[in-house]
């Protein structure tokens, strides 16, 4: 993506399921699981820009010992600065004691979490784990998530009406209150019940432990969530946990076998570091929840009923590492369907046309490409073959040696056409812009890019060069565009392998601001072209009359689905469509590259989009596309549709959606 989204961030949770000891028989370290905790978490480093943390819990820890331990840091070394200190710490105690199992950091449970704030919200208070302390261990709750709520404020009601008094209204806060006063009501129904039953002390202490129900919990808090999310956590006793949104928006993957389960963001994370096969690695499904039992009893179940489940493409398109199997072979497909588009947008065809990509994330979709366009030439050379051979079908008995030639040199110069690839743009070093102002920083930032010069033919070949997404156009216009005419190409296509971003997203996604979007852009100029200011204004008073309904007026393609009986039917849409619909696909990418070329440009832009029906066929699994279509999952993201045109109407681009 030449312009980087920050984004949704990421989580790790490895549970031991073996002594101590036998970890350092067999793999000659007490460390084992904080090494691979190092490991998963620098292999989603890609997820987390802005800060990272670990907990460790040791679940056979005595009384008067820590058995719950923290390290977080800002900053996108975060996690070195981590785990520099969590070693230090440990050398620093080897100096006082001989017993290796009592040593900081070293437990069953780890918990990692790398982040981005998709609020706003900064400094270390926001920085996971979250942990919730208590002096008994059940009660104790560290947590770590990969999320965002779109109903914070009627969770903050919620939590207020029950009495409780939250020092925050940020979501993560308030799940980690939500949950801990479930986990409290519960543990009190514990003790309770087998201390009249005549359990005392330690006896009871362990009763409770034995029988804490976390999915109970996770059930009966995750139940009032609007959102998407993956949360992995544990209590003080080690009873662990991971679970998804009924939805299946946020991804997770887990691993388990006879030492050990773990669970993370990302499956290849889980393959390097466990060394483990693809077939071996799960995703957990909407819904579902496992459970880690103190004891190492695993379950895995359904603890809340998934509602039409829609995970986020776009953690095939372009988050997710790219070195997982199943999203290497979708984004070779994303590339592969855009070939017949393209090949009707190029006047150049394939001899004056040179094919490329924008480094360093749209590279796997440009094979795809490629394949795509020699599946086509080969089609192209078939059909001339045939010809230059039908042209002497009745002359096969009277050929002679020089029409034989004549024949051979015309087929061999057709199988000699090739699809022409060059590698144009260079992503170059990062560029400290930060020591100029004004129009100087602008120049500078022009020349993130560079490119190969003397690749093209001058003022005859069209450059066709691909990008995994197109969302707000500035590096294109700025940068991208003014680099590649260098090269004097007769046309420029700038191909995007995903959809026209068009609606905000509010599940963990940083991009929830209407001005942001090129496509908006486009349609809005549009409608000013053509005398049709009226619908902006409508758009917002229906918007504006929708902002203080109560969430469950909303429609959502969840809701919106099996309910024509029901008195209460949700009747408010996503009123934000209306922006798009005076408009086709093809009209809008022509703004879009119009507003994309640079003044004084000789050369002409082109702009080709992915479809949303292909994007469904080369990733058939993950069907969430409401950054795309507008049709949202959850009632929060239709209001986050509506609140976030609000924003852009009334003049606020830097307010996000999701939040009044």
């Amino acid at each position: 993506m030449s312009e980087q989204i920050k984004h949704e961030c990421g989580v790790v949770l490895i549970r031991l399921l073996k002594p101590l000891s036998y970890y350092k028989k067999k793999y000659g370290t007490y460390s084992y699981g904080l090494n691979k905790l190092y490991l998963m978490m620098e292999k989603q480093h890609n997820r987390g820009q802005e800060g990272a943390g670990l907990a460790c819990i040791k679940i056979n820890a005595e009384p008067g010992n820590e058995y719950i331990f923290r390290e977080r840091a800002l900053g996108n070394t975060a996690i070195a600065e981590c785990f520099d200190n969590v070693h230090k710490e440990i050398e620093n105690a080897k100096k006082t004691t001989l017993e290796t199992e009592d040593l900081p950091y070293i437990g069953e449970v780890y918990i990692g979490h790398l982040r981005y704030s998709t609020t706003g919200r900064s400094g270390m208070s926001y920085v996971h784990p979250f942990l919730r302390r208590n002096n008994w261990r059940t009660r104790n709750l560290c947590l770590a998530g990969n999320f965002n709520l779109t109903n914070e404020e009627e969770l903050f009601d919620m939590v207020i009406g029950q009495g409780q008094h939250p020092r925050s209204d940020a979501d993560t806060f308030l799940i980690l209150e939500q949950m801990g006063c479930l986990l409290d009501e519960h543990h009190n129904d514990l003790y309770k019940k087998f201390k009249n039953q005549g359990f005392r002390g330690a006896e009871l202490n362990q009763k409770i432990e034995e029988n804490i129900d976390m999915e109970g919990v996770i059930s009966e808090a995750s139940k009032t969530w609007d959102g998407g999310f993956c949360i992995v956590g544990a209590t003080g006793s080690g009873e662990s946990f991971v679970f998804k949104d009924r939805w299946g928006i946020r991804p997770c993957y887990y691993y388990c076998d006879n030492e050990v389960v773990v669970a993370a963001s990302e499956r290849a994370a889980i393959q390097t570091a466990m060394d483990v096969k693809f077939e071996e690695i799960k995703e957990l499904t909407a819904g579902e929840a496992i459970t880690i039992h103190r004891d190492g009893y695993i379950n895995i179940s359904c603890i809340i009923k998934p509602n039409n489940p829609k995970p986020c493409s776009f953690e095939r398109i372009y988050f997710s590492r790219g070195s997982d199997a199943e999203i290497y072979r979708e984004r070779k497909m994303l590339g592969k369907l855009l070939a017949p588009q393209i090949l009707t947008t190029s006047a150049g065809g394939f001899d004056n046309t040179v094919f490329s990509f924008i480094p360093n994330t749209a590279e796997v979709a440009y094979y795809g490409m490629i394949e795509g366009l020699n599946e086509k030439l080969n089609e192209e050379k078939f059909l001339n073959i045939e010809k230059v051979q039908n042209k002497s079908v009745g002359n096969k008995e009277n050929k002679n040696r020089d029409i034989i030639n004549g024949e051979n040199d015309a087929i061999k110069k057709i199988l000699a056409r090739k699809v022409r690839t060059e590698k144009l743009a260079i992503k170059d070093i990062k560029m400290r812009t930060f020591i100029a102002e004004g129009s100087t920083r602008n120049d500078l930032a022009a020349h993130v890019y560079d490119i190969t010069y003397n690749s093209i033919v001058p003022q005859k070949d069209t450059i066709a060069i691909i990008d995994d997404s197109i969302v707000r156009g500035t590096t294109l216009k700025q940068s991208i565009i003014k680099i590649l005419s260098r090269l004097e190409p007769k046309e420029i296509i700038i191909i995007s392998s995903s959809p026209q971003i068009r609606y905000p997203d509010c599940y963990g996604i940083d991009m929830s601001r209407m001005g942001e979007f090129i496509a908006f852009n486009a349609a809005v100029a549009l409608i000013k072209e053509r005398g049709m200011e009226k619908i902006l204004s409508d758009v917002y008073k229906k918007c504006k009359s929708a902002d203080n309904k109560p969430l469950s007026e909303f429609v959502s393609t969840s809701n919106s689905e099996g309910k024509e009986n029901s008195a209460a039917k949700p009747h408010i849409q996503n009123f934000v469509k209306e922006i798009y619909a005076p408009f086709t696909e093809e009209e809008i990418s022509k703004k879009i590259a119009q507003l994309v070329t640079p003044e004084g440009l000789k050369c002409n832009v082109k702009v080709v989009f992915q479809s949303i029906e292909n994007l469904h066929k080369a990733c058939p699994k993950n069907s969430g596309d409401w950054y795309f279509s507008g049709d949202y999952p959850t009632p929060g993201g239709t209001r986050t549709a509506i609140r976030a045109y609000i924003n852009y109407y009334e003049g606020n681009p830097y307010k996000r959606g999701y939040s009044r």
